[in-house]
């Protein structure tokens, strides 16, 4: 059987809010792709962010995040994105001793849903 990703759905309590703070996080337009839903894609493709609203505020951890990652310093892209709204939670780095050790940074959006940061330039092992 073969499927395709048509694209990540995030359920948020303000999903216009939301879709315009990823839109400027990762420069991609936002449009409203049904009522009260939020669409947040590339001209150039890619996998598009579906943002839906529902009644109940987030409570546990995220069993799946998003990576992104910034060409520039990571410690710039962190406090850019906690003066856009963002929080750090922290730090982390991989042990040396792993075949492609990175460093990142945790963070949550403005709702909460946790992500991470990477320096595009450092990320090891991915294809």
């Amino acid at each position: 059987m073969a499927t395709s990703l048509l694209a990540i759905v995030v359920d948020c309590r303000d999903p216009l809010s939301q879709a315009n703070w990823w839109g400027a996080v990762l420069g991609r337009r936002v449009w409203e792709r049904n009522a009260g839903e939020y669409e947040v894609s590339s001209p150039s493709g890619g996998t598009p962010l579906y943002f839906m609203g529902v009644p109940e505020p987030k409570s546990v951890k995220n069993r799946v995040h998003l990576d992104v990652t910034t060409d520039g310093s990571l410690d710039d892209e962190v406090a850019g994105l906690v003066a856009a709204g963002g929080t750090l939670v922290e730090m982390r780095q991989d042990p040396g001793t792993l075949a492609n050790p990175d460093t990142w940074a945790v963070m949550l959006d403005p709702e909460g849903n946790e992500f991470c940061v990477l320096n595009a330039g450092s990320v090891t092992g991915m294809a």
